[in-house]
């Protein structure tokens, strides 16, 4: 454990050190962001996820800063460049810029302008024009100095050579001093600007990027989507990027630097800043300027993503019902499964409703005498093509009230169908079942089933293709992984791909589990855990009490307590006189319970109360309960809207710039940032989130463009 690495984590983040400490201790010993947060309050004085995954992440960053500065030294040492005084700088750099800043001087290179200048011997001359000496005589002749480093045979052939040579080597001196990079890269952070123009000749093919054909705005306040679209634009070759806005300021601030009163030859230095800055500094500066806006840029993308993906995953769960699905299609047909409580698949049909009368007539009995067959409790309908005509074709059906028709957002249904997982779940099936199956259990439990698709197919992000994909990979798996957890998982019907996101499982572990459970039964509590091959104590230890056991023996394995925690539970019952069972089913006994008798050096208040709260509430969902949508009868496609309709819509993304809503036509509208609330909105997510019902008003249609402007005004 580093204890500088505590320290500055500590102030960075504004946490005691003993948490941070605590926390990373638990996070080095292979604990999971949600097992500490949930089954070690006491140690880390109750950090949330937040707080501990900041904590993970700038560890890592710290180790990978460690590292490439052992690396740095270790070069160097080789190479017999290492001063005490590089040493010491070296150490105590803080970021990775700095640190390679400091090495640049030093790091191996291709041959420059100034390498070559080195081998002709000019670098004494350079020394001599750049650098006060006391054995600089007063009027001093650069032009002078250079004739005595003429050197046909090293290709230098005038003074004229000589003084060029020597202004390549204070060039690249300039454009490598620390000082003056780091300055320098803030200013144009600070003060610069963006600015894209229009591939000549491009102007026709790259329509969608029209509006930035002469764009410019300051660097310091380009947003997230923006950056990441004139990179994508420069990418696809139709846009010319720069960072423009700071040459003269940054010239004037070289000139003041490095030209004092005592530099042998100002005139010689002044073209050497002139041809060194627009040579190397600046183009370097721009890359690392560049690079800062796409981190920052993929930050707060990858955060846009995380945030809508996390509502996705909790949205209300239909739960365990009778459902028919429909996978809607108008050639094709659509493909219709019927699915038990469990998700399993009981029968699978294709009707055809919207060709001829006569496939219409039976489509209609056929999904009537399924629904009266398999006792159907609601109708999942996948909102793709065809999606709202099979809707309007259900509600002309004799169908008992009770069957809620609901459309379902049906992205990444395709992928998974197509997926090894689906194949692997369904052999006998083709894609088209396998989607239709998908979309039933979405509406059951959307959490169950988006975990076996990819997130960046789920289609709730923000040029997600666009980002650093490793920061991508992680913030997704980290989303999931405390979603799955929050919710907690049934042991004895989840799928290995569920089971993979708990605490401490894994891929391997997963399959081992359903593995045993298929060759064993179901598990009766939760210590049958400890037979399934490879699962040793650690792994239980940080999964078990996320995993719930329905009917099992012990009252407990039902709920969020953990089984390290079970005597205390127990010990509780028995100073109350009464069963675990009867302490979980009466307030009143629960009630009586002193809690402050139980406190431990290992156990404290935080843990008590979460025990006491799972006591009353076992296993008990997060998630809000499930509220039936329907979308305007009559609005089917884009055509049939107005300006000015007040429609019923589903947000489906939220972005930086607004929120896209679903209002049954097939193509989402946008309810830009400025037409979501009666005040001002800076930030979109504060207003709205995914899957959330709303009511808009339609601004604008623009059939050629497929694009609808709503408003929540």
């Amino acid at each position: 454990m580093n204890i500088q690495h505590i320290q500055k984590i500590s102030i960075e983040l504004a946490l005691a050190p003993d948490k941070v400490k605590a926390a990373a201790t638990l996070l080095a010993d292979g604990a999971t962001v949600p097992f500490i947060a949930r089954y070690r309050k006491e140690a880390t004085g109750s950090l949330d996820e937040v707080a501990i995954t900041a904590i993970r992440d700038r560890v890592e960053q710290l180790g990978e800063l460690d590292k490439r500065r052992d690396s740095i030294l270790n070069s160097l040492g080789e190479r017999g460049l290492l001063t005490d005084e590089l040493k010491g700088q070296l150490e105590k750099a803080e970021t990775l810029t700095i640190l390679e800043d400091l090495y640049l001087p030093f790091r191996p290179k291709r041959r420059t302008r100034a390498t070559i200048a080195r081998e002709k011997g000019l670098e004494p001359l350079a020394r001599c024009i750049f650098e006060p000496s006391g054995d600089t005589p007063p009027g001093f002749d650069p032009l002078e100095k250079a004739l005595e480093f003429i050197d046909s045979e090293k290709g230098v052939e005038t003074a004229e050579d000589a003084l060029a040579g020597a202004r390549d080597i204070i060039a690249e001196w300039i454009s490598e001093d620390v000082d003056t990079r780091s300055a320098l890269r803030e200013m144009l952070l600070t003060k610069g600007r963006i600015a894209s123009r229009v591939v000549l000749g491009k102007e026709g093919e790259g329509v969608k990027f029209t509006d930035y054909y002469g764009w410019e705005e300051p660097v310091k306040a380009a947003p997230s989507h923006r950056v990441l679209a004139l990179r994508r634009g420069e990418r696809e070759g139709f846009l010319n990027l720069h960072i423009t806005g700071c040459d003269d300021e940054a010239l004037g601030w070289l000139k003041a630097h490095f030209i004092k009163a005592d530099t042998p030859s100002p005139d010689q230095v002044v073209q050497a800043i002139e041809d060194g800055y627009e040579r190397l500094l600046s183009p370097s500066l721009e890359t690392d300027v560049r690079l800062a806006m796409k981190t920052r840029a993929d930050e707060e993308a990858i955060k846009v993503f995380a945030d809508n993906l996390r509502q996705l995953l909790l949205a209300a769960p239909l739960g365990e019902k009778t459902v028919m699905a429909i996978d809607p299609g108008f050639r094709t047909g659509c493909k219709v499964v019927c699915l038990d409580r469990q998700g399993k698949l009981l029968r699978f049909e294709a009707i055809y409703p919207h060709s001829s009368e006569k496939q219409l007539t039976e489509a209609s009995r056929m999904t009537v005498e399924l629904c009266d067959k398999y006792e159907i409790e609601a109708i999942a309908v996948g909102n793709g093509t065809a999606g709202r005509e099979t809707e309007a074709f259900l509600k002309t059906l004799d169908l008992p009230d009770r069957i809620p028709v609901i459309s379902v957002n049906e992205s990444g249904a395709s992928i998974y169908s197509a997926s090894d997982i689906a194949r692997e779940e369904f052999p006998d099936q083709d894609v088209t079942v396998r989607g239709a199956v998908s979309i039933g259990r979405r509406l059951m439990d959307p959490l169950a089933e988006l975990v076996k698709i990819d997130p960046k197919s789920i289609g709730v992000g923000q040029y997600q293709h666009d980002v650093n994909q490793i920061a991508l990979k992680k913030t997704l798996d980290d989303v999931v992984m405390s979603c799955v957890n929050a919710v907690g998982v049934e042991l004895n019907t989840a799928s290995s791909q569920l089971l993979s996101y708990v605490s401490g499982l894994g891929t391997s572990l997963a399959k081992n589990i359903v593995a045993h459970r298929m060759e064993n039964g179901p598990f009766a509590s939760r210590k049958g855990l400890k037979k399934v091959p490879r699962l040793g104590p650690k792994a239980f230890e940080q999964a078990a009490g996320f995993l719930r056991i329905r009917g099992s023996s012990d009252p407990l394995d039902t709920s969020a307590v953990h089984p390290e925690r079970y005597p205390l539970v127990q010990t509780m019952a028995k100073d109350a006189g009464c069963t675990v069972r009867d302490l979980m089913a009466d307030a009143n006994l629960r009630k009586k319970i002193d809690l402050s008798r139980y406190v431990s050096e290992e156990v404290g208040m935080p843990t008590l109360t979460d025990i006491m709260s799972e006591l009353a509430r076992p296993g008990r969902d997060p998630r809000d309960q499930f509220q039936t949508f329907a979308f305007a009868e009559g609005i089917e496609k884009m055509e049939d809207l107005r300006s000015g309709m007040k429609l019923p819509g589903i947000v489906t993304n939220v972005t930086a710039f607004g929120a896209f809503v679903d209002i049954g036509v097939h193509q989402d509208g946008l309810v830009h940032i400025s037409q979501l609330a009666n005040k001002f909105v800076k930030n979109a997510a504060d207003v709205v989130k995914v899957h959330q019902q709303v009511t808009v008003t339609v601004l604008t249609v623009d059939l050629m463009r497929k694009r609808i402007g709503l408003s929540m005004k």
